[in-house]
């Protein structure tokens, strides 16, 4: 058995969310910064295409398995800890890539090791607040607020390295700053989460303390486990298609640039409108079935893109799959934060997608090449139908754990 605190969940201060969503924004800038980093690269050690991509691949992959190997340290005391060190490597790391050209291939890898830190503190912090749903709003409406208005003014300023990976060491600094705010973890033993201990069969000794079912515990750690699984190869699918759209709507459709550029605009906005809406509903409707639509309606959508001949259609359907996209997202979030207060499974879910991200310009290809871009459309939809199961499984669990935490503290 494993004693538990049960008051551990706390609110969303203004203080709280600073600290929590700029230290994720700047563990995360840089799969957003992608693009543009490839470009930085190029001008700044005179690389090809290919090898300025590798590089940024690389940069990002440690920064998921760094995340992945660290995750467990965010779920205790250490958390703070690991931000505020993650934040530190990775402002020298991206400041020497900024500032000496030479140096750029160590400072970006060192920059993305300790962006790795600064996303698993982040992810475990967001399970620390009451109403995940509403909190993954939050925190989904102000990344993509953010990153909106970054990628709209860095090519404003320039793409050379002191304007791109200075962006990433500024931001990495700015979380740094702030880092004192970052909520701890708030349970006694970092290998149960309040969620998880509020929701087991208890019994109440003399002293109060509430005690967990060993058997019930496995079983949320199982549910953990399988959730971080279904998100890495959901992500992987979702970010293959968003890899391959510019190549899939010009060759289909005929989709121009600038049709392009506002088929990704588009998407961002849907996301916003995404967030909100979230932030709106909270957890009225449950996580389960919001989550099992979200995901068929996807699969659904990636078909009919596959099929899409008319650019205009084409860049419609894109936004429409990508809001969808972006609330499924977040509702993976707050799932993985209402399992575990501790943030044991919100902290490496952030880095798993990435793992996937990193990797989609390759597996997208490659999926095209073999399936030609219909039959990479309908690939990917079955998978989003096949997901749908055990996420939403896991959904109605960890709603399930949630609700039943009032009835735990008042037998308390």
């Amino acid at each position: 058995m494993t004693a538990i605190d049960l008051s551990t969940r706390v609110p969303l201060r203004v203080t709280t969310a600073t600290a929590t969503f700029a230290i994720g924004i700047a563990g995360y800038l840089g799969v957003n910064l992608s693009p543009y980093m490839i470009t930085a690269a190029q001008a700044g050690l005179g690389m090809d295409v290919l090898a300025a991509s590798w590089l940024v691949t690389a940069t990002l992959l440690l920064t998921a398995v760094t995340g992945l190997a660290i995750a467990p340290l965010c779920a205790g005391s250490r958390r703070r800890a690991v931000a505020r060190f993650g934040l530190a490597i990775a402002a020298v790391g991206f400041a020497t890539a900024a500032l000496v050209p030479a140096l750029i291939v160590p400072g970006l890898l060192v920059g993305g090791i300790g962006a790795g830190g600064a996303v698993a503190a982040s992810g475990a912090a967001l399970a620390a607040f009451r109403n995940p749903d509403r909190v993954a709003g939050f925190n989904g409406l102000a990344n993509r607020g953010v990153i909106t208005i970054v990628l709209a003014v860095i090519p404003l300023i320039g793409l050379a390295p002191i304007d791109v990976f200075g962006a990433l060491a500024l931001f990495s600094i700015v979380g740094l700053l702030v880092s004192a705010w970052l909520p701890a973890a708030p349970v006694l033993d970092p290998h149960a989460g309040a969620a998880v201990a509020e929701a087991m069969p208890i019994d109440v000794p003399p002293t109060g303390t509430v005690r967990i079912s060993p058997a019930r515990s496995r079983t949320v750690t199982i549910a953990g486990f399988g959730l971080l699984v279904v998100f890495a190869l959901w992500a992987a699918s979702e970010d293959s298609l968003w890899a391959m759209a510019g190549i899939m709507g010009a060759e289909q459709t005929g989709l121009t640039p600038e049709g392009l550029g506002l088929a990704l605009s588009g998407a961002t906005a849907g996301g916003l409108i995404g967030s909100v809406l979230l932030m709106i509903v909270g957890s009225r409707l449950g996580r389960a079935l919001p989550l099992a639509v979200l995901l068929v309606t996807g699969g659904v959508l990636k078909i009919v893109e596959g099929f899409t001949t008319d650019p205009t259609a084409f860049i419609v359907v894109f936004i429409a799959w990508n809001t969808v996209y972006a609330i499924a997202f977040m509702y993976f979030v707050s799932t993985s934060a209402a399992l575990d207060a501790d943030g044991r499974w919100s902290g490496p879910l952030l880095a798993v997608y990435l793992v996937g991200s990193a990797l989609t310009p390759v597996i997208g290809a490659a999926l095209v090449g073999i399936l030609g871009f219909e039959g990479f459309a309908v690939a990917l939809g079955i998978a989003s139908f096949i997901l749908a199961v055990p996420a939403s499984a896991i959904a109605l669990l960890s709603t399930r754990l949630e609700r039943a935490a009032p009835h735990e503290e008042m037998v308390r």
